[in-house]
């Protein structure tokens, strides 16, 4: 889960032969960011409505104190490093809390039993695979992946309000304070994220495991599932597929929250510290979920059967927690549990917004952000009572394009930059950076060739997913890996000896 990015050390003997790239890196990368700045805030003088915005922001940060940077690299001296343990705490504040839980849920209603870089952004990485136009479509993608997970954290949040005003408080009124709340904090930028993400999981955790104490005496470990032979395995692989997509989206923003960290920071603690902060936790958060879900959907014991029947997630929280005032307390701790993750979406789209060009640059982050949280709002507003049919579909589609993204840079950076490095001027120049040919084409032969064909949604079962048992296996999210693995080497190459970069 870390960035898969390296530059060019001078002082390493073995790559003696490009020292005088990091030379040139070293001396021209705050020429280079100056230029790009330029451009900017050219287009801010020439256009009223976006220097009235840039006012704005900078009257807000007078004012309050908002992060000004937006996508521009951040050069090696201005680097301003939170603690190392930070990595492995933050993840633990994205991935404990109540919108996780709903992936838990999945596997009892499928029917199983419990059985550093370069001070660039993450998105902006990609341009060194990806190029300068291919780099805008992850750009989109990466809204759009952060969004789909918001949804589900705004309607459990509303849920969750709803349960604590005795269901008088409609669901939308909760969306709607969730959103305000997240996006406020999320224009503060990188360092109250992550002060705010090194302790807001800490409570969570602790209710989490009073949450399974409570239910523990009706929950049954051997409650029988609804399947078995291939039907079990399809039902296992779209659990299994559904949990990594919740978690491989992380892969296109993470260097958002590492960007500020020495480039010689050992990658071996970025990996360990990311890869371990994701894995545990969201284990922790989905057994969480698919223990309760067991009393609901495979034993059907009726007063938890009942209340998330009426009143979805919320309403089973609300009915485990006891005595009521206990159970109000809890429920309005966890409604704060989101929003470490909600603020890091917030932060991260405005963040790939403003890549998509230099108008979208010249426009501040923390408009962009407002865009966002208003269009997540609105469709958790819309989608607000089908919440694991948007789990179960979209969760899952997000997984072919995270993970294929995920391969590509990592080849990339392992494989076709192993020696070359990075040049870190050239960022923001499209003339010296890939066409994007190569990953493009590998990204989109992972989707069609094996996400279309190995998915297993309610609108649509691919053939390959059909010989999973009746209701189909979602195999798409590891045909997409492993077609992409195929693929973006041989490609690559190709791009490389016929364009030289």
């Amino acid at each position: 889960m870390s960035d898969f990015v390296h530059y060019v050390d001078p002082e390493k003997s073995d790559l003696e032969a490009h020292t005088k790239v990091a030379d040139v890196t070293a001396l021209d990368g705050d020429q280079s960011n100056a230029a790009e700045v330029a451009k900017v805030r050219d287009i801010q003088q020439q256009n009223r409505v976006v220097r009235s915005m840039r006012h704005a922001e900078e009257w807000l940060d007078r004012k309050m104190g908002i992060e000004l940077q937006g996508i521009d690299r951040i050069p090696e001296e201005e680097k301003r490093p939170p603690s190392i343990i930070n990595i492995f705490l933050l993840w633990w504040s994205l991935n404990v809390h109540v919108g996780v839980v709903p992936l838990g849920l999945l596997g009892p209603i499928f029917g199983l039993t419990l059985g550093q870089s370069l001070g660039l952004r993450a998105i902006a990485t990609s341009r060194y695979s990806f190029g300068w136009w291919g780099a805008k479509l992850c750009s989109v993608l990466n809204v759009i992946v952060g969004g789909g997970f918001a949804v589900v954290n705004y309607v459990v949040v509303g849920q969750v309000l709803s349960a604590v005003s005795d269901y008088t408080m409609s669901i939308t009124v909760g969306i709607v304070i969730i959103a305000v709340i997240s996006y406020i904090v999320s224009v503060f930028g990188f360092r109250l994220i992550h002060t705010f993400e090194k302790y807001s999981w800490i409570s969570t955790f602790i209710l989490f495991c009073v949450l399974i104490a409570q239910a523990a005496p009706n929950i049954d470990p051997n409650a029988p599932g609804f399947d078995t032979g291939l039907g079990y395995a399809g039902s296992f692989l779209s659990i299994v597929a559904i949990n990594f997509s919740n978690s491989s989206g992380w892969c296109s923003i993470s260097s958002d929250y590492y960007c500020n960290y020495p480039a010689k920071t050992p990658a071996w603690k970025i990996f360990a510290l990311s890869f371990f902060g994701v894995v545990i936790p969201t284990t922790f958060s989905v057994t969480i979920g698919a223990a309760i879900g067991v009393p609901v959907f495979l034993t059907e014991y009726a007063p938890y059967a009942d209340a998330y029947n009426q009143h979805s997630l919320g309403g089973l929280i609300a009915e485990i927690y006891h005595p009521v005032g206990w159970s109000k307390f809890c429920l309005i701790m966890l409604t704060f549990s989101v929003l470490g993750n909600n603020i890091a979406i917030n932060y991260s789209s405005g963040l790939s917004l403003q890549l998509l060009g230099y108008y979208f640059h010249a426009v501040p982050r923390f408009i962009w952000s407002l865009l966002v949280a208003i269009v997540i709002a609105v469709l958790a507003i819309a989608g607000q009572e089908s919440l694991e049919t948007i789990v179960n579909n979209f969760v899952s589609l997000l997984g072919y394009w995270t993970v294929s993204f995920t391969i590509i840079l990592l080849l990339e950076d392992k494989v076709f930059r192993r020696r070359d490095g990075y040049i870190l001027t050239s960022w923001n120049q499209p003339e010296n950076l890939p066409p994007g040919i190569a990953a493009v084409l590998a990204l989109l032969c992972g989707y069609l060739g094996g996400g279309v064909p190995g998915m297993s949604q309610t609108w649509y079962i691919g053939p390959i997913a059909l010989l999973f048992g009746p209701y189909g296996g979602d195999v798409g999210v590891y045909m997409s890996g492993a077609i992409t693995l195929l693929v973006y080497p041989i490609a690559r190459t190709i791009e490389k000896k016929h364009f030289g970069r």
